[in-house]
């Protein structure tokens, strides 16, 4: 895997196109989470360190190739400047407005931000045209944005055929991250995923479940888990129509000895406000619902976790949104913070619920690695090729 780190790139003057996600939240024009923003931080600063014109091309929502003044990128060019403590220029201008001499007159170790590249017809279409203009602009392409390489747009995959290309530091990073519980594991291994539709991670399940020594299944998945094999659970979200697919969770478990857990006790309420209430899971009565994982429940996860030498999660408890049903998730958190720590686990994080929950109880730095990628972290859980880095394994 070539990144910027490799000592033959020659940086100096060269106008890098850098691909970032900084596709974050915002309210009322203002940035309420910056976690993507800062992961990009360290491969601009070896860029300018290097004496690089960085050219930071990214994208905010999904514009449909038209101009959309709430998803500028104006806002996060200032907090990235902030951020930075240096100044960040923005080119409001579309890919074919751009004039080849406006990225010629960046100075040596200096930031440009264009505009959001979704506002371009021909970004989310992959369009050649479209890719060559936008290698026109630089030359070198970086590659730092994970949680966009799923996507095959030409500023992801169609750019690296017409310009040499790279890996960013960031990229980088959660590839080794992502290898290491996927391809180069250190077991007992042991995944924690949750979510609302076991449907929507089956996929990952039967990929991991080969590799995994333990899968705990929690939230609205365990509840559709527990209804496929006998429990009641009352009114809980659920999926109706999972019976097939919950038997081949549980052959294929048996056929490669990974061993599923679900929760053995719960907190319910019979409304999302309640206070909440332990029970075990043979107690729920038809008008409650599973709203997080119960204190026994917790202890086997603890268990487990003490015992694993590698640990994924994805996907909280329960409803960790109300301080009534969060325990679960945070104590979670701090299961696998304290075992990172003390024993120097491999673990890692990711998921837009998971990063969300990371952030409000703080325990960002208390993982290996936390994913902020979204689909590409799933996708790639999955065993799927992602367009974006086959083209960079392909162009190098």
């Amino acid at each position: 895997m070539k990144n910027i780190l490799n000592q033959d790139i020659i940086f100096k003057g060269k106008k890098v196109l850098l691909r970032v996600d900084l596709n974050v939240p915002m309210k009322n024009g203002s940035i309420t989470e910056t976690s993507r923003i800062k992961k990009i931080i360290p491969t601009i600063k070896e860029l300018l360190a290097k004496k690089a014109k960085v050219i930071i091309i990214s994208h905010i929502g999904r514009p449909k190739g038209k101009f959309v003044e709430a998803m500028s990128l104006e806002p996060i060019s200032r907090k990235l400047a902030s951020l930075l403590n240096t100044d960040v220029s923005f080119n409001k201008k579309i890919i074919n407005d751009i004039a080849i001499s406006e990225i010629n007159n960046i100075e040596n170790g200096s930031i440009m931000m264009l505009e959001n590249i979704r506002f371009n017809q021909g970004e989310e279409t992959n369009d050649i045209e479209f890719s060559k203009k936008l290698s026109n602009l630089g030359d070198i392409y970086v590659n730092d944005a994970f949680s966009c390489s799923h996507r095959a747009h030409a500023s992801v995959e169609g750019v690296t055929k017409y310009i040499p290309s790279y890996f960013g530091l960031q990229i980088t990073q959660e590839i080794h991250a992502l290898k290491k519980i996927t391809s180069e594991i250190k077991k007992p291994v042991s995944l924690i995923i949750g979510g609302s539709k076991i449907s929507t991670k089956i996929n990952i399940i039967n990929n991991l479940v080969k590799k995994f020594s333990n899968i705990i299944i929690v939230g609205g998945m365990a509840n559709t888990m527990l209804k496929h094999t006998g429990s009641n659970i009352g009114k809980s979200i659920c999926e109706n129509d999972c019976g097939t697919l919950i038997k081949q969770i549980l052959d294929i478990s048996k056929k490669f000895n990974c061993k599923i857990i679900c929760p053995i006790d719960v907190v319910v309420s019979k409304d999302f406000e309640g206070l909440g209430k332990n029970k075990d899971i043979t107690e729920i009565n038809d008008d409650e619902m599973i709203l997080d994982i119960g204190p026994k429940t917790i202890s086997l996860i603890k268990k487990i976790i003490n015992q694993s030498n590698t640990v994924l999660w994805n996907g909280p408890a329960g409803y960790f949104e109300n301080p009534n049903f969060q325990t679960g998730t945070k104590e979670i958190l701090e299961i696998i913070s304290q075992k990172s720590i003390k024993d120097k686990i491999f673990s890692v994080a990711g998921g837009g619920e998971t990063v969300a929950a990371i952030n409000k109880f703080k325990k960002f730095d208390s993982f290996t690695f936390v994913s902020t990628a979204g689909g590409a972290f799933l996708e790639y859980l999955e065993g799927k090729t992602l367009p974006g880095i086959k083209a960079l394994n392909q162009n190098v």
